[in-house]
């Protein structure tokens, strides 16, 4: 019985041989991965990268291939480089949102006595000056903020 094509092959319109590099990691069933990875790097470029990689890590650079063209795809200019950047300032927000909670937690331990306390504001430019040692931060106060 004869199989059929992979997804390479049927793109580039060959006869798809027993050996195509392509065929384990483009499968028929999915023909839009090949056309995203043809479209950036070029089907020659793809089989001599998959050619020169030992087995064990050609599926794997066959998925980061597809994924890097996907994203190349979608934002041309940045591509994977646009969800880095993004994650970098949800990472950034996070922490400058961990670095107020330590410091409110840290000014109510030392006045228990204020109950109607007032939230800090992050982007407060006097956000930095009700750090000081004035409002009994612990020794580790320099660990939260660098």
């Amino acid at each position: 019985m004869i199989s059929p094509r992979c997804a390479a092959c049927k793109y580039l319109r060959r006869r798809c041989p027993s050996d195509c590099i392509f065929s384990l990691y483009f499968p028929p069933n999915d023909p839009q991965r090949f056309a995203f990875v043809h479209r950036i790097y070029g089907a020659s470029n793809v089989a001599k990268i998959l050619q020169q990689l030992p087995p064990t890590l050609r599926a794997q650079t066959a998925d980061t291939l597809y994924f890097e063209a996907q994203c190349r795809i979608e934002d041309p200019v940045y591509g994977c480089v646009g969800i880095i950047s993004q994650l970098y300032q949800q990472l950034h927000s996070a922490e400058s949102e961990l670095a107020k909670t330590q410091a409110e937690i840290a000014f109510l331990n030392c006045n228990p006595q204020e109950a109607h306390f007032q939230p800090i504001e992050a982007n407060s430019t006097n956000f930095n000056n009700l750090l000081s040692e004035q409002y009994c931060l612990p020794s580790t106060q320099n660990s939260w903020f660098n």
